[in-house]
């Protein structure tokens, strides 16, 4: 029997605000595990943006990433046979890798999957802590590059207090979750752990009073993008 297929903000070409310090958590197939779906279309295997808490003493089973997976610490110790993984890391592990993650002390993750372009095999492991960020385009911002291919680019951006950035549109359309501080702009404001989707050629004026962190990605979120097929038609381990 085919599994339901969810469709939770499923409609790239609308804006979506989720405060996630008030969203509901969901449990997952797994034990200890539990789940904020802030995007999906599938079912347990799904194109899928989260947040996943794993509590004290939790693991997930072996799986391999037929669509790739991309995720940051947000907080404790993520653990697989590859490492250990504290706040801010970074990581891709791209379409054909596997692993069995766990936690001694429970950790959570912001976790994007079955999301690569075709031909994007780079893996990828960076230690946003121990990162240098480069200036950017205006006094104020400092900017740590994540990933980058063909249409695609995702950053870490910091913001100083005060700082105002140009009117800008977004061609494939912008993500952003809010790591630390509060990220603004004339739509509104938006608090440390807010995830904000814009679509393909939405414009706004960004700027941040108090300071924040953000991880933002961008030029992923083309049309073709938003009619993808339900990844539990095929044959697949379930994926948080």
């Amino acid at each position: 029997m085919k599994e339901e297929t969810l469709r939770i903000n499923a409609d790239f070409g609308v804006p979506v605000v989720v405060d996630t310090h008030k969203a509901d958590w969901i449990s997952s197939p797994s034990s200890g595990v539990e789940r904020i779906m802030l995007d999906r279309i599938g079912g347990e295997v799904a194109r899928a943006t989260s947040i996943v808490r794993f509590q004290p003493g939790s693991k997930f089973p072996m799986h391999t990433h037929n669509g790739g997976e991309e995720f940051i610490v947000l907080e404790g110790v993520f653990s697989d046979e590859h490492g250990d993984f504290g706040p801010g890391f970074y990581m891709r592990n791209p379409v054909g890798t596997s692993h069995t993650p766990f936690t001694e002390e429970g950790c959570t993750i912001f976790v994007k999957l079955w999301q690569f372009q075709d031909g994007d095999r780079e893996p990828v492991n960076i230690d946003t802590r121990a990162s240098v960020f480069a200036p950017g385009l205006v006094d104020g911002l400092g900017v740590l590059p994540l990933h980058q291919y063909l249409t695609e680019s995702a950053a870490l951006v910091r913001w100083q207090p005060g700082t105002h950035f140009n009117r800008h549109t977004h061609f494939g359309g912008e993500e952003i979750f809010v790591l630390e501080g509060t990220f603004q702009d004339e739509h509104g404001t938006y608090p440390s752990g807010t995830w904000v989707r814009s679509p393909d050629r939405s414009q706004h004026t960004p700027f941040s009073d108090e300071g924040c962190l953000i991880y933002v990605k961008v030029g992923h979120l083309l049309e073709e993008n938003g009619t993808l097929s339900d990844p539990a038609e095929r044959t697949l381990p379930v994926a948080v």
